[in-house]
């Protein structure tokens, strides 16, 4: 499967039949999650209603990792494997991490102005956050200043590996150090501290997001293949009426 979409053609072929799917889905299950999250899901008896953040906060706190691993996984695909549609998995997924790690940040910091009194606290957890965010617009800003797709995937795989030594830093930061943050309680070796009628929500409001998120980068990964098929075609243009003009 995974060879068959090494073709650029096939996997446009199969990723347009997949995405009216997935975009029915995401709607489905967003629509479910705002529901509970706004109508069955009880406030906090501590925050009030202030809680319902969460369920905005941590899906994207949980998405801004995973498309970095997304990214980091591409990168070793263009270094390692040469797969020839890594650097386009990777291009299409930075700009959707670092928009998932701009929401958290913004709803982290909604959400603990009524909790700590402050907006921001150069705490642990907050402080690696915001670094993600800045590896992520420092790839950005690297893929847009090297015009040569292939300099530029080596170049930015490079960074993208070095860069990834922040994902576990931000994942156990509340472990290693005293912070504000609260630990992690939902993906916990004694399970999750949350009750079910916040967790149900919680986790369906992270699935449709997550599948937001895959229909995002699919989109993402055919509309750079059409960009490179538009500037090989432009190239090959230029040099055959530099051949004729010769």
């Amino acid at each position: 499967m995974i060879r068959d979409l090494a073709n650029p053609t096939r996997f446009m072929r199969l990723s347009g039949a997949l995405l009216p799917w997935l975009a029915g889905l995401t709607a489905l299950m967003i629509g479910a999650g705002l529901y509970m999250t706004w109508f069955t899901a009880p406030a906090d008896y501590q925050q009030g209603e202030t809680v319902r953040i969460m369920y905005l906060h941590v899906p994207t706190a949980w998405l801004s990792l995973f498309f970095y691993m997304i990214m980091a996984s591409s990168a070793l695909g263009t270094l390692v494997w040469r797969h020839p549609l890594a650097d386009v998995s990777q291009k299409a997924a930075a700009p959707i991490g670092a928009a998932f790690t701009f929401i958290c940040l913004v709803t982290g910091s909604l959400w603990g102005k009524p909790m700590w009194g402050t907006y921001w606290q150069w705490d642990a957890r907050l402080t690696s956050m915001l670094v993600m965010l800045l590896i992520y617009l420092g790839i950005m800003a690297l893929w847009r200043a090297i015009e040569e797709p292939t300099r530029a995937a080596r170049a930015v795989s490079i960074l993208t590996l070095v860069g990834a030594v922040n994902v576990p830093i931000v994942k156990f930061s509340v472990d290693w150090w005293n912070t504000l943050h609260q630990p992690a309680s939902v993906f916990r070796l004694g399970g999750p501290t949350i009750h079910p009628s916040m967790l149900i929500p919680l986790l369906v409001m992270a699935v449709g997001f997550t599948l937001l998120g895959i229909a995002l980068h699919l989109s993402g990964m055919r509309t750079e293949i059409l960009r490179r098929r538009v500037r090989t075609l432009t190239i090959l243009e230029a040099e055959r009426l530099d051949a004729q003009a010769a």
